[in-house]
């Protein structure tokens, strides 16, 4: 995860997006409103020297100048809020696509369950590495391009660490899902579908966050969204006050659970995904989600997943950047570019934002599930090997792989080895099969034989 250039020297990767320190969110809020088109310039250089300072009163009232910033007239995007006009492209649900039989159904959402956590794993020991470090680490261990779980060299290189988790997740270690938020949340959805049904809102998310989740177990728009909510406010104020997070990858990474109950109607997967979405994110952080669910339910039912995320694209607001990345994308495919010149096109147009940021991660899962060629090797490899946040970005290309190919799929050697196992920090869950939650997901989809 990357740093602004003013909190870079005196930050630890434990809290520099702390919820709490104003230094942190006035440092964060500056590089969100700069990059949503604001003029923040006047601010800039007094933001820096409040941070370098610790000059808390001044982070405070520069903090709250910062929202009075005006937009930039030559703003070229249109990014709107309410959901009519976010979905104002997509079509109704039903697809005219074929209808899945119980047991294929039951097949294609166990099969989602496990390649998102095997995805989840393969990216856990390099979470933030750059593409470039991955590149260099796996050509040194011999496992270059990714075709099974991270190896550890044995002494590892002074240049390299891996995440702390490492010692459970790399390849001859995995035993189970070792506990990760990616995995967590998608048990939360499964729990918000049991306890308030289908047509649940934004406050039900947050009730069941504060009933199940514990507070640390939260990160960036999550962990501030939870102290909202503990002092007092709702949403969706819950997702913008003192929230700089609110673009990042954290609602994207929530989605897939709504794509899960409605195989095939990308639409109700996307409605579903903005009411979780908007307790914590705004703009291209709601459509990120809105995103993913429809792609998720369209891999059900599409033939191809170029099919499946053009289908998730008319989900997203025409004129916004999450749209404009993805199109990218899309049009590095269809024109024959290959894996490694879209990812550097990738860098060029979104390597400056966060490492978590929702835009480049979302083209990054993109790009990978086109290039990985109907192969889940392939798939999460590329997902992972794109850099940013790996494991988020393996457990979505991983995920939307097995919601289309379904259990014969995915090799049994990503599979064998999390031995239908998963560790959670959700109340009640720790250790639960991903027999049990295909299952239980299974019994709340509808409209399907």
């Amino acid at each position: 995860m990357t740093l602004p250039p003013d909190t870079e020297e005196t930050a630890t990767t434990s809290d520099q997006f702390d919820a709490s320190d104003v230094r942190r969110l006035l440092s964060w809020e500056l590089a969100e409103r700069r990059e949503a088109g604001f003029e923040v310039g006047a601010l800039e250089e007094a933001a820096a020297e409040a941070v370098r300072n610790s000059d808390i009163s001044t982070c405070w009232r520069l903090l709250d100048e910062l929202t009075r910033c005006p937009r930039r007239d030559d703003w070229p995007y249109d990014e709107p809020e309410e959901l009519v006009d976010i979905l104002a492209g997509c079509p109704c649900d039903p697809l005219s696509s074929p209808r899945l039989t119980a047991v294929a159904l039951r097949d294609r959402i166990w099969a989602a369950w496990a390649g998102r956590a095997a995805g989840c794993m393969l990216g856990k020991p390099v979470e933030d590495w750059t593409r470039e470090q991955l590149r260099s680490y796996l050509e040194l261990a011999s496992a270059y391009p990714l075709a099974d779980y991270i190896p550890a060299v044995d002494p590892m290189p002074q240049r390299f660490e891996f995440s702390p988790c490492w010692p459970t997740t790399v390849r001859g270690k995995i035993h189970e899902v070792t506990r990760d938020d990616d995995i967590d949340f998608t048990i939360v959805g499964l729990i918000v579908l049991e306890t308030y049904g289908r047509s649940f809102d934004a406050n039900d998310i947050g009730a069941v966050w504060m009933t199940y989740l514990p507070y640390l177990s939260t990160y960036t728009a999550e962990r501030v969204a939870y102290r909202n909510l503990i002092d007092g406010l709702r949403p969706p104020l819950t997702a913008t006050h003192l929230n700089p997070y609110r673009e990042w990858i954290g609602a994207q990474i929530r989605a897939d659970m709504w794509g899960y109950v409605n195989p095939g109607r990308p639409r109700a997967a996307a409605e579903m995904a903005y009411r979780d979405a908007t307790l914590s994110h705004s703009a291209n952080g709601v459509y990120a989600a809105v995103w993913v669910a429809a792609l998720v339910a369209a891999c059900f039912t599409s033939p191809t997943m170029r099919d499946a995320l053009a289908i998730s694209l008319t989900c997203v607001p025409k004129r916004s950047r999450l749209a404009k990345a993805l199109n990218v994308v899309l049009a590095c495919f269809d024109g024959g570019a290959t894996w490694d010149r879209t990812r550097d096109e990738i860098e060029d147009k979104y390597g400056a934002y966060s490492s978590v940021h929702a835009l480049s991660n979302a083209a990054v899962v993109a790009a990978a599930l086109l290039w990985g060629e109907n192969d889940y090797s392939r798939t999460i490899g590329l997902a992972v090997q794109g850099g940013w946040d790996t494991d988020c970005n393996g457990a979505t290309a991983g995920s939307a792989f097995g919601a289309m190919h379904g259990r014969c799929g995915l090799p049994v050697r990503w599979v064998g080895p999390l031995n239908n196992l998963v560790r959670s920090a959700i109340m009640g869950f720790d250790r639960i099969t991903i027999d049990a939650l295909a299952e239980r997901t299974a019994g709340l989809c509808q409209g399907f034989d």
